[in-house]
């Protein structure tokens, strides 16, 4: 126990002692009145203090549970000095039979009620939380009622001291206990540091039900004054209360691993609806008792009926809120429907790709014998005395061995299911080395190709081998369908946002068919196996590849990949430098 802890609870005991000293001293007077009525004002603000730095220091519902319990307080606080010492010490008059400010001693209570049916203890859902709030507020409306019901009549409708004050004592009696009954569930339900602290609120709460029972007793009989031997107990109580708060903050309670009761919010929610559901039963109470004034009965008819539309508005608004929550619920569970479809189909294709892997890497060796002997046959024709028909076809021969030898080792690299080490890449240097590579395809093709490479271009992050199979597969791919027809292909790289894009443009196309922006759609007229193969790999890469027609005559095939994040600070960081440079360099005059 800290130091602090230790003189906090020291100065408590001291007003007790001191409440306790002038009852069994002083006889009734003046000054025995303020010694009393201060000190209970002064353990009241002691223990909304005590309470309040436990809210600041916490989080969630624990930190609504000490400032629900702090209200509480407060209102008791307020109660003690508007009345009692108001009245006693600075107007030196007997404390009024009927008051006004009775509802807020009636009321402070439930702040306290609702401050435990959050069961801060407990684990609990926050969506049950929020929802909770609305059967909180329908239960303070519901007590406001009760206390409008049973006592305002006879104050201001028909005044009658003797019921009005016999109603109040009932309701706060039943209030009381209701509240005693809330703090024994939850001290039986928790363990720990927050079991300590239920007990004694409960021992606390006990001891001023029954003090101020004993006080209303004393004051019927006319044996109470402020001040006397009943007030010592009460002192107690307000002490007790203000010790918890103090001792709490020295020892901060923990919320428990276990789950609460599943039932929890619904018999909250129960005692709200039960609560709406009995206003007819007092409009009906009223209607019937005989005994009660006109005035009286049609006070509380107007009472009963104002209440259920005012609480019916808060059950529609409850159900408003529910009605959120489960269309938020229902499209919670429909994107994890879509995404356990999304993974199934992807589990699908993985089986798939894994089977072509097995096929493909076994009838691999068997292709590439017959392709090496057919492409040593061609190029050993083609040195021969052949004519220049001959000689072609036999160029051509060797071209489409490649073609198809480079076709089957990017379906390999494809279906091989692991990628290679990923590094930062120049896509300007990936272009042009995979134009190099294809300078025998360039010279055999009547096609005249046109580049416009962006400078200072952001690096990519990927499989240089992988890209460059990309590059150089789409490449003799628009360079084979545009042997026939001849024209211009230009290669484009450029940065768009994030972004670094190549675009490889062909005008010589004749398709009709409308645009389409794509990831390799069955049925396609680019959805070739090669160009599949290339999806695969820009796809593991993160990027996208989209082809496109316009007009009656070109195409578009582009490729976007997101740039490197760390390449781009780099270069941000060397303009910065080199402007930085350039504006400490002395003009020359």
């Amino acid at each position: 126990m800290s130091r602090r802890t230790r003189f906090c609870l020291f100065a408590v005991s001291g007003f007790v002692f001191a409440q306790a000293t002038a009852s069994l001293v002083l006889r009734s007077s003046f000054t025995l009145t303020a010694v009393s009525d201060l000190t209970q004002s002064a353990l009241l603000l002691a223990g909304t203090l005590a309470l309040l730095p436990n809210a600041l220091t916490t989080r969630g519902r624990t930190r609504l549970f000490w400032l629900l319990m702090s209200l509480g307080l407060a209102l008791w606080f307020t109660y003690q000095t508007l009345l009692w010492t108001y009245f006693e010490v600075f107007l030196h008059q007997d404390v009024p039979d009927v008051f006004w400010g009775d509802v807020i001693l009636f009321l402070h209570i439930v702040p306290m009620m609702a401050a435990l049916a959050l069961q801060p203890h407990a684990e609990q859902d926050e969506r049950a939380t929020r929802l909770g709030s609305l059967d909180f507020a329908l239960l303070l409306v519901w007590w406001l009622y009760l206390y409008v019901f049973a006592v305002i009549p006879w104050q201001y409708a028909v005044t009658d001291v003797a019921i009005y004050q016999h109603n109040l004592n009932a309701l706060y009696l039943a209030e009381k206990i209701v509240f005693l009954v809330g703090l024994a569930f939850v001290w039986l339900r928790s363990s720990g540091v927050w079991k300590v602290i239920y007990a004694n609120l409960f021992g606390a709460n006990l001891t001023y039900a029954l003090s101020s029972y004993l006080v209303i007793w004393a004051i019927e009989r006319h044996a109470y004054y402020s001040g006397s031997l009943y007030d010592i107990p009460l002192v107690v109580s307000m002490a007790w209360i203000a010790g918890v708060g103090i001792m709490a903050l020295d020892r901060p309670p923990s919320r428990e691993g276990r789950k609460q009761a599943e039932n929890h919010g619904e018999w909250v929610a129960r005692l709200a609806m039960g609560a709406i559901f009995s206003l007819p039963l007092f409009a009906v109470c009223a209607l019937l008792d005989s005994t009660a004034p006109p005035a009286v009965r049609s006070f509380r008819l107007v009472l009963t009926l104002g209440s259920m539309v005012l609480m019916g508005a808060m059950v529609f608004v409850k159900q408003h809120l529910l009605d959120r929550e489960l269309l938020s619920l229902l499209r919670t569970s429909r994107d994890s429907y879509e995404n356990l479809t999304r993974l199934q189909e992807q589990l699908v294709q993985s089986e798939k790709l894994a089977s072509l892997g097995q096929l493909v890497g076994g009838a691999a060796h068997e292709i590439n014998n017959p392709l090496t002997a057919m492409l040593g046959y061609s190029d050993l024709l083609a040195e021969t005395s052949l004519s220049d028909e001959q000689r072609g076809l036999a160029e051509r021969i060797g071209y489409q061995v490649r073609r198809t030898k480079f076709l089957v080792s990017s379906l390999l690299g494809f279906a091989k299911q692991a990628s290679g080490e990923k590094a930062p890449l120049d896509v300007n240097a990936l272009v042009q080395t995979a134009i190099k590579l294809s300078q025998v395809q360039l010279q055999a093709a009547n096609v005249q190709l046109t580049t416009d490479l962006q400078s200072a271009l952001p690096q990519v992050r990927g499989d240089s081998n992988q890209l460059l199979q990309v590059c150089m597969h789409i490449l003799n791919d628009a360079l084979h369908a545009m042997e026939k027809t001849g024209g211009t292909l230009t290669i484009t790289t450029r940065q768009k946002d994030d972004v670094v894009v190549v675009d490889l443009i062909d005008d010589s196309s004749q398709a009709n068919e409308p645009d389409l922006a794509f990831d390799v759609p069955a049925g396609s007229q680019a959805a070739s196996l090669g160009l599949s193969a290339c999806y695969g790999i820009i796809h593991q890469h993160s990027g996208k590849i989209l082809y496109s027609k316009h007009g009656e005559r070109g195409a578009t095939l582009r490729i976007e990949l997101p740039a490197d994040p760390s390449s781009a600070r780099e270069r941000s960081k060397r303009d910065e430098q080199r402007a930085a440079v350039t504006l400490t360099q002395p003009s020359v005059p």
